[in-house]
């Protein structure tokens, strides 16, 4: 009986090995993706500074506009020519005011801009003129933006429906609500 219990709980622990290793190896994976992807965010910027003389900042909102991009469904990826770092295509703005007025209204001390062309998926289409914006507070970017030639879908708002009679909702539909009661059973009352 022994033997049982013992091959009982030696089963068990190979069952519970083998949900942690099919749990573990997908994070694995992601994480040595996660570690090529910065790695080549880490050249790039590299590349930039180095190669291109871009101020360091500018480097990273590039960089950081190229990976975006590469996420569109029209974009393969996006070309820097040697002019976009230069002050008429990239600029670093002293802001100290929310990055803009909508979702990413945090403060940034500076807002860098920077150009690019979005090369096309498609052979066919012409090259996209981009502009990437990256809010940042130190070197630590809090903020992005750019102009995605696929705007995203927008949620669209469900039309209400008739509401009928009793079909209030709200504070001030509770108040009406009581009111008429009262003012039924006073009338009730009164005959």
């Amino acid at each position: 009986m022994d033997s049982y219990k013992i091959s009982r709980r030696v089963r068990q622990f190979a069952r519970r090995l083998t949900a942690c290793a099919a749990f573990m190896l997908p994070l694995l994976a992601a994480s040595e993706a996660r570690a090529d992807l910065i790695d080549q965010r880490n050249e790039m910027i590299a590349h930039f500074v180095d190669d291109m003389h871009a101020d360091p900042l500018v480097a990273d909102c590039a960089a950081h506009g190229n990976f975006v991009a590469s996420t569109s469904t029209v974009i393969d990826h996006v070309d820097f020519p040697p002019a976009a770092f230069n002050s008429a295509h990239a600029a670093i703005t002293p802001w100290n005011q929310p990055f803009d007025e909508g979702k990413q209204r945090v403060t940034v001390e500076n807002v860098v801009t920077v150009e690019g062309q979005g090369i096309a998926r498609n052979t066919q289409h012409e090259p996209y003129p981009l502009k990437f914006r990256c809010g940042y507070v130190g070197t630590q970017m809090l903020a992005f933006s750019w102009n995605d030639p696929v705007p995203a879908l927008k949620p669209h708002k469900e039309r209400s429906t008739k509401k009928g009679k009793g079909h209030h909702r709200g504070k001030s539909a509770i108040k009406h609500s009581t009111s008429r009661k009262k003012s039924s059973s006073k009338a009730s009352a009164k005959h």
